[in-house]
């Protein structure tokens, strides 16, 4: 017989692109990992997962017993829910993830300035280059996303306009001058952040008049950390499209230049999702409001 938490166990390998990352999940060894799946394979007399160089695989069993645990977890966790939200208390565990650099910066202070409002509440944040990858698993109460969403049938609430900005170093504008427009783009040296599989080379602005231009650009330099994008603008290397919160600071100190100014790229707002499953918990909808208040004026925001 399997207990719940053999059930979240198996949930978290099922989630998990190797044992090794599973360990890391569950803050254990991965031969602790290796031992305990090979005792419930043993108790249940099947193989549940093809162990391989490059990672793991679930067997059809082991497929059918990670859909069954998800169902199963889902309704204990929504029965611990409505007991709860019966009492009206703020506890529980708030389970939010978010991008590394926004999430770090500002979501990681809101969150323990929650926390120290209502004790009863434990916090787990997991930071990822990929949140919308957390939405594969059931185990999040909250997503933070900065940008553009597609049509998803989950809960949303904005909390904070962003714009994205073109910026570079005072050094590079130096060297190279500055473009006249956006197809002069071209002709310069950018850099771009790699993630969520978007085609970040494509770069999409409209002008004062309502015009619409599209640009596509040979990036010089990238990366899949924002930061180190940052930090490579700031050395003088190119044109970065960033965020707003993530460079207010750098264009009022005068480290970073806004480019192009006239012209506007996509707005990247922040927004919070929320699971179906844990919407209406009273952590939930106090912390959404939380994040509200907090972020109704952005510190970043530079006009």
């Amino acid at each position: 017989m399997l207990g719940d938490s053999d059930l979240r166990f198996f949930a978290t390998i099922a989630a998990s692109p190797s044992l090794a990352a599973a360990a890391r999940a569950l803050d254990v060894t991965p031969p602790a990992v290796s031992q305990r799946l090979a005792q419930i394979e043993e108790r249940l007399g099947l193989r549940l997962v093809e162990r391989g160089v490059g990672g793991h695989r679930l067997t059809s069993e082991g497929e059918m017993l990670a859909s069954r645990a998800a169902t199963i977890l889902g309704d204990l966790d929504a029965l611990f829910e409505d007991l709860v939200q019966r009492r009206g208390t703020v506890s529980g565990t708030l389970r939010v993830v978010a991008p590394f650099g926004f999430g770090r910066l500002h979501i990681a202070p809101l969150m323990a300035s929650f926390a120290r409002r209502h004790p009863s509440v434990a916090l787990d944040l997991v930071l990822t280059e990929d949140p919308r990858g957390a939405m594969r698993t059931d185990r999040w109460d909250m997503l933070i996303h900065v940008g553009r969403l597609p049509d998803l049938d989950v809960v949303q609430r904005k909390l904070a306009p962003n714009r994205r900005l073109l910026c570079a170093a005072p050094a590079y504008i130096e060297r190279h001058g500055l473009p006249d427009g956006p197809k002069a783009l071209r002709e310069h040296r950018c850099g771009v952040v790699r993630e969520d599989q978007a085609d970040v080379s494509l770069w999409s602005l409209t002008g004062p008049g309502g015009e619409r231009k599209s640009v596509r650009i040979q990036p010089y330099f990238a990366s899949n950390d924002g930061e180190v994008i940052r930090a490579w603008a700031l050395e003088g290397l190119g044109i970065v499209e960033r965020s707003e919160w993530s460079v207010a600071d750098d264009l009022r100190a005068g480290r970073l230049v806004e480019i192009l100014a006239d012209w506007r790229l996509p707005d990247a707002d922040v927004i919070a999702l929320m699971n179906q499953r844990t919407v209406r918990a009273a952590r939930i909808e106090t912390f959404v409001e939380h994040l509200a208040e907090a972020l109704s004026a952005p510190p970043w925001a530079s006009r």
